[in-house]
């Protein structure tokens, strides 16, 4: 699982700009089954994404479709974890042991 951390590098205004296509990205990745739940930090400094792909690699492929990375908007931070406790209604975050 990852969390993928996104960072603004310019204006709030110049972000609502262009926020129509990248939304549109997101669609399609939550169509594909590749996000999990994303939204916007407190203070909207950037966003949070949550993938649930198990292959960084493809993920990485994935993250460079975003408008925002295309019109360098937003830099990505990308961190890995695995999930190994939650709540019930969370469970099914969880890695089947190997």
């Amino acid at each position: 699982m990852f969390i993928i951390l996104v960072n603004y590098k310019v204006s709030i205004e110049e972000i609502e700009k262009n926020l129509v296509p990248h939304v549109g990205f997101l669609k399609k990745q939550y169509k594909a089954g590749n996000f999990i739940a994303s939204g916007r930090r407190v203070p909207r400094t950037g966003g949070v994404i949550l993938s649930n792909m198990k292959d960084r690699t493809l993920l990485d492929e994935v993250l460079n479709e975003d408008p925002f990375k295309q019109m360098n908007l937003a830099d990505f931070e990308v961190i890995e974890f695995t999930p190994n406790t939650t709540n019930k209604q969370l469970s099914f975050l969880m890695e089947e042991p190997v």
